[in-house]
């Protein structure tokens, strides 16, 4: 497989019509597309069935999808201590640290044939191609075997995150109406806390090993159920015949996938996927950055494969040849596991894919464990940082590999380049990170667009952009006049709308929304509700979001994301929510503190918070004291203040929380993104009180 170098973008996108209505920019294409939008990698590759293929023809016995086994599970005990009712008690709780083995591999070829298994035994269980299977799992190998399994005999999947609990999970498998299960050990429990409400399901597959108790327990359920391993299954499908399955080759235009948004508001809806967007999507990224990769490139996976980023960066990486590593969150550091080594230095990627959150927690870790040692090696560590922000001749490459040579090793040593995808990278984090370890991308997509509208490839590495648009879609903006948006002023700005071959059609089941046009138009373009800007490059910048757009007291509108992406760079800041209503003059902001870096704060200002045992007192207390809010205030302003933040933009106050947001605590979605209705909820008496003194 050649891969033709690109060092030159031209124009990056260009207008590929000479005049439009009134309210809207001309449509911009990838000038490399700017004939013909790209349907597909080459000629022969038109559905999923054959990008396993052509992977196995053309990668052969490469190692293709690697895994770690747990060897033993370490339990420590530990005191936590909690404020309740303005008591301090003490709470004993048991923490899980894995002793993992080292990483064991498939080739393409055995990927090929397990999927060939997997489809063979599903066959046999009566799966058709009406049917529709849920996957509700971690990401792992196995994930992909069924969901291959299943897309190469025309049966659509439709995902579930291993997050959701009974009533999301119910939703999932309900509305789809779904005949199968795929799901861990672990999670079984909850299928079985959920399968009387589910009348469709009558095949569960699981991987790992469960308590005998429990899938006796599922068999029992109701009259003809299914119960059975991945291994089960796939020894079931290697004694069948495979002349079945080609009469269940998929056509591009069948169902591959529903893939459900992870859903900040209301339900989550099932975005419809056919093998003709998948693989319109594929084709766009190895257009666009196919020449960047090598054969000994490898790739970390460990975001959920239920969001649409992970989806489609495995299913491209598979196709050009990559090896993937599978790594859980919880196992990716030294820190976290016992008697071996964190998933990213044990694998040692050359490329890596995040979601913001991702990425400011490995920037906020770097200047932690730099602010933890000696002066000296605090000055060297920011000499070597001005340095390569000067891009000093000589010497960049000298600082590379004597002093920021540690930072690179904490995640393996290898890394080329990465992307940020999901939400918006604040500049800090995004310059950060670029100087400190690795050239870090941004890109903008959504479940809708197969997860790709953007891209910036690393020949336009720059700051606030997410890149050009891919070459399997094209672009137009529209006027948003409440805000001031115009889509022919200069530069020009408007509301995102997307249309092409890589976008869906509509949402599964939900004609009110597929027959809104103010979502799906009549000719074709789907609104994204997010407000962008063309730049003279040619490349985009995401620069609101109008479902997030308030209105303060005094008229003006501020963006709630835009702010959030900047006031997360303060390092006293884990994760933060943006507030505002139409009576306030400014907005006030929710915030979990970030421990070690305000500790290390509180020390360095010395006598103003003599009134604190800083060692001692816990972050419950920290979070409730006066002084420490205002020095968390005024370091959010002062980085709004750097960023050129207008008055009315600046937090008013703060309300700060001990307690970290999960997808399991409700506060944010599986993709990390923030809950804001559930967050308003929770503190809202906080808030009042806010406004109330304002």
């Amino acid at each position: 497989m050649s891969l033709k170098p690109r060092s030159f973008f031209g124009k990056g996108s260009v207008p590929v019509e000479s005049d439009c209505p009134p309210g809207q920019a001309p449509t911009r294409r990838c000038a490399f597309a700017a004939d013909r939008l790209v349907t597909q990698p080459f000629e022969g590759i038109d559905t999923v069935n054959d990008i396993l293929a052509y992977a196995a023809r053309e990668h052969g016995t490469k190692d293709a999808l690697g895994w770690r086994d747990i060897v033993e599970i370490h339990e420590e005990e530990k005191d936590v201590k909690k404020v309740v009712g303005g008591k301090e008690i003490i709470e004993k709780k048991k923490w899980k640290y894995f002793e993992l083995s080292e990483y064991k591999y498939i080739s393409f070829l055995q990927v090929q044939e397990a999927v060939s298994e997997v489809s063979r035994g599903l066959i046999e269980l009566g799966v058709t191609p009406d049917d529709i299977f849920n996957i509700y799992a971690q990401t792992s190998v196995t994930w992909q075997l069924m969901a291959y399994g299943c897309t190469t005999i025309s049966t659509a999947i439709a995902t579930a995150y291993d997050t959701l609990g009974e009533s999301g999970l119910t939703h999932s498998l309900n509305e789809p109406e779904c005949v199968g299960i795929f799901t861990n050990a672990d999670l079984l429990p909850v299928v079985s806390r959920v399968i009387a409400n589910v009348p469709s399901l009558r095949i569960i597959i699981y991987d790992e090993t469960p308590a005998a108790s429990l899938t006796e327990s599922l068999k029992a359920t109701r009259e003809g159920i299914v119960v059975m391993s991945i291994d089960e299954l796939r020894a079931l499908g290697k004694t069948k015949p495979e002349e079945p399955l080609k009469a269940r080759i998929p056509s591009k235009d069948h169902i591959a996938c529903i893939m459900y948004t992870s859903g900040t508001t209301g339900a989550p809806k099932g975005v419809v996927i056919t093998h003709a967007n998948l693989i319109s999507s594929v084709g766009a990224v190895y257009t666009l950055l196919g020449h960047l990769f090598t054969k000994n490139d490898t790739f970390l996976a460990y975001l959920p494969l239920a969001h649409i980023l992970e989806y489609i960066v495995e299913m491209c990486l598979f196709f050009v040849g990559l090896t993937t590593g599978f790594g859980r969150v919880k196992t990716l550091t030294d820190q976290s596991v016992r008697k071996c080594l964190g998933d990213i230095r044990e694998f040692k990627p050359s490329i890596m894919v995040g979601v913001p959150a991702v990425w400011e927690q490995i920037r906020k870790g770097i200047i932690q464990k730099v602010n933890s040692g000696s002066s000296f090696k605090k000055s060297v560590f920011n000499g070597a940082m001005s340095v390569k922000k000067a891009n000093v001749p000589g010497l960049t490459q000298l600082v590379d590999t004597a002093v920021l040579g540690q930072v690179k090793a904490a995640t393996g040593g290898r890394l080329r380049f990465a992307l940020s995808g999901g939400a918006a990278l604040s500049r800090e984090t995004q310059e950060f990170l670029n100087l400190a370890l690795v050239t870090m991308l941004q890109g903008y997509g959504m479940t809708e667009s197969c997860g790709m509208c953007a891209i910036l490839p690393p020949e336009l590495m720059q700051y606030g952009v997410v890149g050009l648009p891919v070459p399997s879609i094209e672009i137009k903006l529209l006027d948003v006049p409440e805000a001031g948006y115009v889509a022919n002023n200069h530069p020009q700005q408007g509301e995102v709308c997307i249309r092409g071959p890589s976008v869906t059609k509509g949402y599964y089941k939900r004609d009110d929304l597929n027959n809104d046009e103010t979502i799906f138009t009549k000719d074709g373009w789907l609104r994204t509700g997010d407000v962008g800007q063309w730049n003279a490059d040619g490349t985009l910048s995401l620069i609101d979001r109008i479902k997030n757009l308030v209105k303060l007291s005094g008229g003006e509108y501020i963006a709630l994301e835009r702010l959030e992406s900047i006031y997360k760079s303060c390092n006293l800041v884990s994760n933060i929510c943006v507030h505002a209503n139409s009576d306030a003059k400014q907005p006030i902001a929710i915030i979990i503190p970030h421990e070690p870096h305000l500790r290390a704060a509180l020390a360095k200002n010395g006598g103003k918070f003599d009134h604190l045992d800083i060692e001692h007192t816990h972050l419950p207390e920290l979070c409730h004291d006066a002084a420490v809010k205002e020095l968390i205030l005024k370091e959010c302003n002062a980085a709004g203040k750097k960023n050129g933040f207008k008055t009315m933009e600046l937090l008013q106050g703060v309300v700060l929380g001990p307690e970290e947001w999960t997808p399991q605590n409700g506060m944010t979605t599986a993709a990390q993104k923030v809950q804001r209705r559930k967050v308003a909820e929770k503190f809202h008496k906080e808030i009042a009180e806010l406004y109330k003194n304002q």
